[in-house]
């Protein structure tokens, strides 16, 4: 997988909250560092994302995206 965004980090996927159109992946960056991103119930489904799995925060400029390989 190849990005231009510059701020990829590895995570993992602590708590997942779904509501009726968006999804909010809690994810854990390090021992007790969270990042939270709120993605469409659409691309949460595409991602196959399920809590303990492995995913990575992909940062670029305010917004928070979610990569799988």
């Amino acid at each position: 997988m190849k990005l231009s965004a510059r701020n990829t980090i590895a995570a993992k996927v602590l708590r997942i909250n779904e509501g009726a159109v968006n999804v909010e992946v809690v994810m854990e960056i390090s021992p007790g560092v969270e990042i939270v991103s709120i993605i469409t119930k659409h691309a949460f489904e595409n991602l196959n994302l399920e809590v303990g799995a492995q995913a990575y925060a992909v940062i670029k400029s305010s917004n928070v995206m979610i990569a799988t390989e």
